[in-house]
């Protein structure tokens, strides 16, 4: 009984040490999670952005001309993922309203809304970003990514061609945007963008041959690769389809040039209809 006596607290000691140390690397644990958790930028950019009072009536005019209250028109829309904020994007004096919104969906999709200032609490409709998954700088540029739109280009959504040796193509599925007085100007590509693309071009266009699978119409990512190159080539120099489309015949010379160049235009087509830039 003396042993047992003397053993016991020994024990409770030790097992309260034990609860306590778990407990507190736990609370170590999840500091460091949120330490090491970023907030998206574009979150952020809303999140931390200046607020429209509740109590402000603001109007809205949209695309077709309507005159509609905020929240009237977000709830009109469906918006139930959405957010807004006020913010200068042109340093002109002038606040433009921005709203975000998610879709929902599967693999689907981002959208941004930017309204004009036309009066005290009024707002007029001037661009839509869709499906971009676009990121709002700290400059207040937009940078666009192509992945939402050609995500499904020859490939399962979550594929992308894989590459890991020293010469792999760069990663080329974005461009930046910056709003100016109403409009979305693309910020041009440079001599070096341009010498990447066509070495990337070059470099796919070397890969053999793969015919895409017969019941799902897919490959390895290989031309969902070639179709974000082409993508910010276009946009980047001058949207000419005519020198986009002759790049492209440069460096892809499979059986299947035509339909994947006629594809890749039935896809710029939706990106154009779906966006104001």
């Amino acid at each position: 009984m003396k042993l047992i006596r003397h053993i016991l607290p020994f024990f409770f000691s030790i097992l309260f040490f034990s609860t306590v140390q778990a407990q507190e690397d736990s609370v170590r644990y999840a500091k460091d999670s949120a330490i090491l958790t970023e907030t998206d930028p574009t979150t952020d950019f809303f999140q931390h952005g200046e607020r429209i009072p509740a109590s402000t009536k603001t109007l809205l005019i949209t695309k077709a001309g309507k005159i509609i209250r905020l929240q009237a028109w977000l709830k009109d829309q469906d918006m139930r993922y959405s957010d807004h904020t006020l913010a200068d994007l042109d340093n002109d004096g002038k606040k433009e309203l921005l709203v975000s919104n998610f879709t929902g969906g599967a693999h689907c999709c981002d959208e941004i809304y930017i309204f004009k200032s036309i009066g005290v609490n009024k707002y007029q409709y001037v661009i839509k970003l869709f499906a971009g998954n676009t990121e709002i700088t700290k400059e207040k540029q937009f940078i666009y990514n192509f992945h939402e739109q050609l995500g499904y280009f020859f490939t399962c959504f979550a594929c992308s061609y894989g590459d890991t040796s020293d010469t792999a193509p760069v990663e080329v599925h974005s461009i930046t945007l910056k709003y100016n007085k109403g409009k979305l100007a693309i910020i041009p590509g440079d001599k070096e963008l341009r010498n990447t693309i066509n070495d990337n071009l070059a470099k796919l266009g070397e890969q053999p041959y793969e015919k895409p699978d017969q019941y799902m119409g897919q490959d390895n990512g290989l031309r969902k690769e070639i179709a974000m190159n082409l993508a910010v080539f276009y946009y980047s120099f001058g949207r000419s389809l005519p020198e986009t489309q002759k790049l492209f015949y440069k460096y892809y010379k499979h059986p299947d040039a035509k339909k994947l160049w006629l594809t890749f235009v039935k896809n710029l087509n939706y990106i154009k209809s779906d966006n104001d830039f």
